[in-house]
This record gives C-alpha cells, structure tokens and sequence, in this order.
C-alpha cells in the first residue's frame, strides 16, 4: 500500500480499473491477486462500486462472485483503450500483455491524463530489457516514447508471493517530466494496430 500510495500523495484514486485478473475461480495466484486488489481498495478508500474489472477468461460464476463483492464489471473488451476523463485512476494489471499497456498509454496521450495515472502491472524498465528497441518501437511505440517520462517502484517482494507478483512495479507519471519530453512524442497519435506483431499477448475484441 505504501508504495501505491506514494505517487498519490494524500489524494486517493478517484477509481480503479482492473485488467487481466483471471481464472481466480481455478488459479491460487489468481485468488492471491484479487485479495490484493481488494485489501489495496480498502487501504485506499476506494469504494469496490468504483473498481471495474475485464477479463475475457471469466466465468459467469467468477463474474457473480465479483458481482457479489461490491465490484463492477466493464460490459465489453475495451482492450486496455479505457479513457480516464480527468480522474485520478488506478490500473490494476498484473502479468498482463504489454499490448494492453501500449493501448492504455495510447487511450491517454497526453501529459495532463498521463499524470493522473497510476499502473500496476509488469515492469516497463523490465519490458525494455527483454525487447529488442527496433521491436519495442515498432510494436509498442507508446510504452518506448514514455520511458523517460515514467517513475517506477518494484513491488516489495515476499517469499510466499513470489510467482504472485514478480516483475511488478507501481508506474507513475510526473507531470514535470513529461512536459520535459519533445513536443514530437505527443504529435503521433495514432492507434496501435499489431499487424506485424509476431507474439501478441492480447485477446482482441471479438477473439473471446
């Protein structure tokens, strides 16, 4: 909580969006990730009606059972393109595809969204390592061309947790540093498409 709550300040997340969970009905690591999800809610104060939740791998008896908890859930595959419209939000994707980070930065291009969010999910400083940059550029442009704007913290890592949450960090986005970054970055907008992609790591819309 301490190190979600750092780039926060004193302001708690307006809401959370939550991508990715999974088959928690069947996988202990999935059951692990949503506890998480709601005891970091209640830390910080996030009502679960303000948390909303996708995965197309949800039964309909996982999507009763997060019903049942107070949480929502998002009506349609939004592949990770989800606007924040001006709240402070939180996203909550652990071990997700990194597609699904490229089309969420995408949804948010600019430097007055992007500093309103909050992205838990797989390292981009992890993600930079293991791609080639001709790869990462070309098929993830979003994720490259923010590098320089983003902070992140690892999150503190536990033995018991260890397939839990490896390579996760909380990301962030300082507005100072983005505004830093060359007008040039915030000229291209246009949507990801992957159609050279050779491994991508999402279900499109339709695909379920």
């Amino acid at each position: 909580a301490g190190a979600v709550r750092a780039p926060l300040g004193a302001e708690p997340p307006a809401r959370c969006v939550c991508y990715g969970l999974g088959r928690f009905g069947r996988c202990p690591i999935a059951r692990c990730q949503l506890a998480f999800l709601l005891l970091l809610l209640d830390e910080l104060r996030v009502p679960p009606a303000r948390c909303a939740l996708f995965d197309p791998a949800f039964s309909a008896r996982e999507a009763a059972a997060l019903r049942a908890l107070g949480l929502c859930l998002l009506p349609e595959n939004e592949e990770g393109k989800h606007g924040i419209e001006g709240a402070t939000t939180l996203f909550y994707m652990v071990h997700c595809g990194k597609a699904l980070y490229n089309n969420l930065l995408w949804s948010n291009w600019s430097p007055a969204a992007l500093s309103k969010l909050v992205i838990i999910g797989n390292s981009f400083q992890g993600i930079e390592e293991r791609l080639l940059s001709r790869i990462l550029e070309r098929d993830y442009s979003y994720i490259a061309k923010v590098l320089k704007g983003v902070e992140e913290v690892a999150l503190p890592s536990h033995p018991r947790y260890l397939d839990t949450f490896n390579d996760t960090s909380v990301h962030w986005f300082p507005l100072d540093k983005l505004q830093a970054l060359s007008p040039e970055v915030w000229d291209f907008v246009e949507e990801p498409m992957y159609q050279d992609c050779e491994d991508l790591e999402i279900i499109r819309r339709g695909e379920e």
